[in-house]
């Protein structure tokens, strides 16, 4: 089917607004990182290496959007964009790890124990975390928004959000999952903190409204799920070489899948009703929350 020039020019404009925002957040990251001059040199040589210069960096793609559909402070963003990816690099440099998921590869690069050693693989995530919290702490924001954000990050990444999450999927290696109990776990381990990077952007903009709370909710939890169910369709359909880390480690490790337990076929189809589903929640906000509606298209459209 052949694309309108009005398509073609507003996909050109997201791809331009992605690769923009993409850049930026590679000097707002290295900003807020300790400098590898400060000691402990090495700690702070892995952190960089955990969060720079890799990823697709949707998170902080969700949390711009949000924001600039709220008309947030360009600071507040940016911070909001910053602590959520710190925490997902955290959560990736902890779950390569052998007593995790033990993996070598990542974003096409060594893991962090591989390049350096697991002692400091640890560590990286812990620091990394912290820095996280002192992001958003610092900056111009009020103490009340600030405050909101905190508690947003820290449920969204503890035992009721990603570490939750990969608590069950550890535990459910091995055993069959019904497929109620693999979307729980999926909410929790990739959704949670998918919805905080969408509600951080918006809350660094203002107090929300009830309405605007439960659309952006709605939203956030479609994606959540889509962005998963994606990541299972290509670690059984993609290779190591275009994923950038192990090709069809679940299928390996005998983790329950939504390819698994719906098939292929049915597995698309359930990514594309959620890519509806997150279009449909953001209809009360009209044209203005195009950028969030071209991310949920990214997200399930993608080929990484």
């Amino acid at each position: 089917m052949r694309m309108e020039k009005s398509e073609i020019a507003m996909r050109e404009e997201f791809t331009r607004w992605c690769k923009t925002v993409q850049s930026q957040m590679e000097t707002v990251l290295l900003s807020h990182l300790p400098a590898t001059t400060l000691a402990p040199h090495k700690l702070h040589e892995a952190m960089q290496y955990a969060v720079l210069d890799g990823g697709k960096r949707v998170r902080p793609l969700l949390a711009f959007a949000a924001g600039e559909l709220f008309d947030a402070p360009r600071d507040g963003i940016q911070r909001a964009a910053c602590a959520v990816e710190m925490i997902h690099a955290y959560s990736l440099v902890h779950d390569d790890m052998p007593c995790m998921d033990d993996d070598a590869l990542r974003r096409g690069k060594p893991t962090v124990h591989k390049k350096y050693d697991e002692a400091t693989a640890l560590l990286v995530g812990d620091a990394l975390q912290a820095q996280a919290f002192e992001v958003i702490a610092g900056g111009n924001l009020d103490a009340q928004r600030k405050v909101a954000m905190v508690s947003c990050l820290a449920r969204a990444a503890g035992s009721l959000g990603m570490c939750g999450g990969q608590a069950i999927d550890l535990d459910s290696v091995g055993i069959s999952l019904s497929r109620d109990a693999l979307e729980h776990m999926h909410r929790l381990k990739t959704g949670a903190l998918l919805e905080a990077s969408v509600m951080l952007g918006a809350l660094a903009g203002k107090s929300l409204l009830s309405a605007e709370e439960l659309a952006l909710r709605a939203y956030s939890s479609a994606i959540g799920l889509a962005f998963q169910v994606v990541d299972d369709i290509l670690d059984a359909t993609a290779d190591s070489a275009t994923l950038g880390k192990t090709a069809g480690k679940d299928a390996a490790s005998n983790k329950p899948t939504y390819v698994s337990i719906l098939g292929l076929n049915e597995s698309l189809a359930l990514a594309e009703k959620l890519r509806q589903d997150a279009h449909q929640a953001l209809l009360p906000f009209g044209d203005p929350a195009m950028r969030l509606k071209e991310l949920a298209d990214l997200i399930v459209q993608r080929k990484t």
